[in-house]
């Protein structure tokens, strides 16, 4: 187990490295220094003196990935690659281009974008596989031809259809809750409630969708059948039986989920004014700063590998007939 994580982390690397050189490439090679500086200096007619200033005070005055005029190492490690993106690897975020610590903005910021995520997470699963469970238990009757219908029917609905009618809903109409904002402490779940709700309500119809294949297939199978000619009654059967055998699929692809909640949701965040990691990339994309952008695109790279790394793992506990190699 430690030797395939050691050699999955390994293979990352390149991964990383590729995902870090393509970013490179399309912010300075399509959108140059000086086109950074003009933008955030407020137009095209800036003097040179200007930019050159702009450029100097935030290290883009550099080559971007060779140094000619370098000795030895100074040659890769004095440009702008080596300063604004290699040193990502070493979890040194830098400033933004308006003069911010980023890592730590990331770290005031990843907690409001848990708060959010990780109800809508938990709370979504248990649902999920509740309404999932029913359809199943109900196959082939009315009920469950209506459900699979609302499923579909709810899956085919844009998110913004959710966030702006539950604003309208509880927010405008019943006035249950505020329509957006955020604060701390325990202040923070009366601006959390209409999220969460909006959250799960909009991932019901695809997730219920897909866990009931999951459910369905594992009916389907002969130990079922073994264990219906036991006698076992059908709630049994699909509690004890199916449902632990279809824990399997949907853990390992709920796994690969969880290091995302860190980097947030960038349409709820925005539309309901929560300051977390989403909402800070949304700002950073709207006001250029790249420096942002470029940090937050390797964060969400290496907790996906991370998310890839644990869902094998949780893959292998679940089914010890598994071997990792």
């Amino acid at each position: 187990m430690i030797a395939y994580i050691i050699r999955r982390l390994l293979y990352a690397i390149p991964i990383l490295i590729g995902v870090n050189l393509l970013t490179f490439a399309l912010f300075f090679f399509v959108n140059s220094p000086d086109d950074m500086a003009r933008v955030h200096l407020g137009g095209k007619r800036v003097t040179p003196e200007a930019i050159a200033k702009w450029k100097e005070d935030r290290g883009y005055n550099k080559p971007l990935l060779y140094n000619v005029s370098g000795a030895g190492a100074e040659k890769l490690t004095d440009t702008i690659f080596y300063k604004h993106s290699l040193r990502l690897f070493a979890l040194e975020f830098g400033r933004s281009d308006n003069g911010r610590n980023i890592g730590y903005d990331i770290r005031q910021r990843m907690w409001p974008s848990l708060a959010i995520a990780l109800p809508i997470f938990l709370v979504g699963i248990l649902v999920d596989i509740t309404f999932a469970m029913l359809l199943a238990f109900l196959r082939g009757s009315y009920l469950d031809t209506a459900g699979v219908v609302l499923c579909v029917i709810m899956m085919s609905v844009s998110t913004l259809f959710y966030v702006i009618g539950g604003q309208y809903l509880v927010s405008m109409l019943l006035r249950l809750v505020p329509v957006s904002g955020y604060d701390i402490g325990m202040d923070a779940i009366k601006f959390l409630v209409l999220p969460v709700l909006v959250g799960v309500v909009s991932g019901i119809g695809s997730s219920t969708r897909l866990y009931r294949t999951f459910f369905l297939e594992e009916i389907g199978k002969d130990y079922v059948r073994t264990a219906r000619a036991k006698g076992l009654s059908e709630p049994r059967v699909l509690f004890r039986h199916v449902l632990k055998n279809a824990m399997i699929p949907i853990l390992t692809g709920v796994v690969v989920v969880i290091p995302l909640l860190f980097t947030g949701s960038l349409i709820m965040e925005s539309f309901f004014g929560i300051p977390g990691l989403g909402s800070y990339t949304i700002d950073a994309i709207n006001s250029q700063d790249f420096a942002i952008v470029r940090a937050m695109v390797f964060l969400g790279s290496v907790l996906y590998i991370l998310g890839l790394i644990l869902t094998d793992i949780t893959y292998t506990l679940v089914d010890p007939r598994v071997r990792l190699s």
